[in-house]
């Protein structure tokens, strides 16, 4: 039975769209899969690993007649990517298999039934309905989720808090030693404050999906539940359920020392001593005395750097130490010339925002050296 005849890319496209989230190891083997459901000319594929489903429609195909079925995702992406990129492509299902042509290629995969498919059903009743640009969000996000925890106990932090609030929409994320916070404007506002713990997993792939425009991303939220849908996407997502440390705590109000930096030559100065730290500690000494900062590291093998950089200072002397992969974390997702830190004393946290910006906001902890 012949499914459709389309092109390589046609095909490639969705298929890539809705495989990040597959798992290449599951309990279920059906989770390893895609759900194809063709309807006229009309391909809908989805995917999802229980916590996560992704769903993308896309029209255009040729011939063949109504179908659902499950393959498996990965071997079916490695086939059409290892096809040529004007390669014309029919997908015919008999007796349970799947076979794929293109030109005097042919594979057969075997498929499970589409009725043993796991779906989550989106909410029809959403808490807060926002809508914002792609970019924006993208952008945002950026900015934050490099903070996030990464397997915590405490699996709150394994995550990133979304709070919708009037016209704004906030993100914060920490593993307990930084914390990074963002806000943008949203296009409407919303009548209720709404917070929602978003799983990593659902993060990391909203990030690498959305695009980089002005085109429009509803989100909604609902209970247990987000939904985000942005072009032919949609991805429903499950949140985690747990109390989001009180940020606002966290953010120190009255440090009295403040230094402009140019973020280009101090990215670049934390490079060059992250080179020769402790592999496991990953540890910098930041001194700071009238009109410069040294930077300087050691490591294991009793091997050391220094780097130094002029600054527009004026105070007593500070000697703090940090996690470099923290500020270089920073550093590296803000787009601005210039940024500026906020000191108290070398046991206080740091405070890293933007210069006349109170929409971005990051803390750091010391560390001992």
């Amino acid at each position: 039975m012949l499914l459709l005849t389309t092109t390589r890319d046609a095909l490639l496209a969705p298929l890539q769209s809705v495989a990040g989230i597959v798992e290449k190891r599951h309990t279920l083997p059906i989770l390893s899969n895609v759900l194809i459901e063709k309807h006229a000319d009309q391909l809908t594929m989805l995917a999802t690993d229980i916590e996560i489903q992704i769903r993308t429609t896309t029209g255009g195909h040729i011939g063949g007649e109504d179908a659902s079925i499950t393959v498996g995702a990965r071997k079916l992406q490695d086939i059409l990517r290892a096809l040529p990129d004007t390669a014309e492509i029919s997908l015919t299902l008999d007796d349970k298999r799947l076979t794929v042509k293109a030109g005097r290629s042919r594979f057969q995969l075997q498929t499970l039934p589409a009725a043993d498919y796991p779906r989550l059903n989106p909410p029809t009743d959403a808490a807060a309905h926002l809508s914002i640009g792609q970019r924006t969000f993208k952008r945002q996000l950026a900015q934050v989720a490099y903070a996030m925890a990464q397997q915590d106990i405490r699996y709150y932090l394994n995550g990133l808090l979304l709070i919708a609030d009037g016209g704004e929409l906030r993100m914060v994320a920490t593993d307990g030693h930084r914390l990074a916070y963002a806000a943008s404007d949203l296009e409407a506002p919303i009548a209720t404050r709404t917070e929602a713990i978003l799983p990593r997993k659902t993060v990391l792939e909203l990030a690498r999906q959305l695009a980089d425009s002005d085109d429009p991303l509803e989100i909604l939220l609902a209970g247990n539940q987000a939904v985000f849908r942005f072009g032919p996407i949609e991805l429903v997502t499950k949140l985690i359920d747990g109390k989001f440390p009180d940020y606002e705590r966290v953010i120190p109000t009255a440090h009295p020392k403040l230094i402009h930096f140019a973020r280009q030559p101090l990215l670049s100065a934390l490079q060059r001593a992250a080179i020769l730290t402790n592999e496991k500690f990953r540890g910098v000494r930041m001194v700071l005395e009238d009109g410069v900062l040294r930077i300087a590291s050691t490591n294991a093998e009793q091997e050391e750097a220094m780097d130094e950089l002029e600054i527009d200072y004026q105070g007593d002397k500070l000697d703090i130490g940090f996690n470099v992969t923290y500020l270089l974390d920073v550093l590296n997702n803000l787009s601005s010339e210039t940024v500026d830190w906020r000191f108290n004393d070398g046991n206080s946290s740091a405070l890293i925002t933007l210069p006349g910006n109170d929409k971005f906001k990051y803390v750091v902890m010391p560390m001992r050296i």
